[in-house]
This record gives C-alpha cells, structure tokens and sequence, in this order.
C-alpha cells in the first residue's frame, strides 16, 4: 500500500474516484455509504470484516452499527479530507457487501 497517497483529493478526482465504489457518496466532505442486512448479526459480522481490512491498511473508519444498518464514513483526519486511503478501504468493504 506504499504508493497510496494520504494527500487530500482534488474535487475533479473526487468525482472520477466515485466511480470505482457504487453506492458511496460525499456527505459534509466524508464518503458514506449505509448497508443494511437481515439480522443484527450479520451487520456485526460485516462490521467486523471492515474492521480487519482497516487493521491491514493502517486506515479506520467511523462506523455506525445500529439494528440491521451499518453506516460507514471514511475520511482522512489528519489531512482533513478523502485520499486514496479512503477509496482503497471502500473498495475492499464492497467486497465484504
């Protein structure tokens, strides 16, 4: 993951990185993206595979684990926006949804 870049996105790349996750969105300058699933226990079970996948990339995600609803917001903090971290985690979460 060393040629992944914690440097602030451009708008214009915002857009063209967007592409790649289906289904996120930029909400008050954070991708989002909610699932929802059949049992609370299955959200857990996402929520822990995301969890994994940030350990690996060094790279953690808010989450928000509610009944059958997992909502999960991703930004980097100490550059105060998206980088390409933030869409690397998205893309591997998708493979968990």
């Amino acid at each position: 993951m060393d040629t992944l870049s914690r440097q602030k996105i451009s708008d214009l790349d915002l857009q063209k990185h967007l592409e790649s996750v289906p289904g996120w969105e930029v909400k008050d300058g954070v991708l989002v993206k909610e699932f929802k699933f059949t049992s609370y226990i299955a959200g857990v079970i996402f929520v822990s595979g995301v969890a994994i996948f940030a350990e690996q990339l060094d790279h953690h995600p808010d989450i928000l684990l509610t009944y059958q609803k997992a909502k999960i917001s991703l930004s980097t903090h100490d550059s105060d926006g998206i980088t390409e971290y933030d869409f690397e985690l998205a893309k591997s979460i998708e493979t968990l949804a």
